[in-house]
C-alpha cells in the first residue's frame, strides 16, 4: 500500500467553499482518506478520538482559530505527532513565529494550485 493510500488527513475550516478547494485538491493528488470538520473544536474532539497523520487548518475560523487547534493538538498525549499544515489567505510575521513556536508543520497560502498542495503536504511527510 502506497502511502497516498494509507493517509489519513483532516480538513478543517468554516467555509464550505474552501473545505471543497482543499478537498479537491487532495482528489487531484490522488488522496482519498480524509475527514473534514468546519470547527476546531469539533476537529479537536474528533482528533483526540481518531488521530490522523495530517492535519490541514484554516487559519480564521470562529471559536477556535488554526493556532488555537495547533496549540490544543500539540498538548494532547493522542495528536501531538501529527503534522499541522495551517492554510491562509493572509499569513503574518506573528502568526508564523506563534505556528512555529506551536510546531507547526508547514504552511500554504490561499490560492493554491494542486501540485503546491501535493509539494506542501510531501514537505511534511515524504513522497506521495
Amino acid at each position: 500500500m502506497s502511502l497516498k493510500d494509507s493517509l489519513r488527513i483532516m480538513v478543517v475550516d468554516d467555509m464550505a467553499t474552501s473545505r471543497g478547494l482543499i478537498t479537491q485538491a487532495l482528489d487531484e493528488i490522488g488522496i482519498k482518506n480524509y475527514l473534514t470538520e468546519n470547527d476546531g473544536q469539533q476537529a479537536l474532539a474528533r482528533l483526540s478520538a481518531n488521530p490522523v497523520h495530517l492535519v490541514l487548518s484554516d487559519y480564521n475560523m470562529p471559536n477556535m482559530d488554526g493556532l488555537g487547534l495547533l496549540q490544543a493538538v500539540r498538548q494532547n498525549k493522542a495528536t501531538q505527532r501529527m503534522g499541522f499544515i495551517l492554510v491562509t489567505g493572509k499569513p503574518t510575521p506573528d502568526m508564523v513565529a506563534t505556528a512555529k513556536k506551536w510546531g507547526l508543520n508547514n504552511m500554504i497560502k490561499k490560492p493554491f494550485t494542486s501540485i503546491a498542495m501535493k509539494q506542501c503536504i510531501e514537505s511534511v511527510v515524504g513522497k506521495l
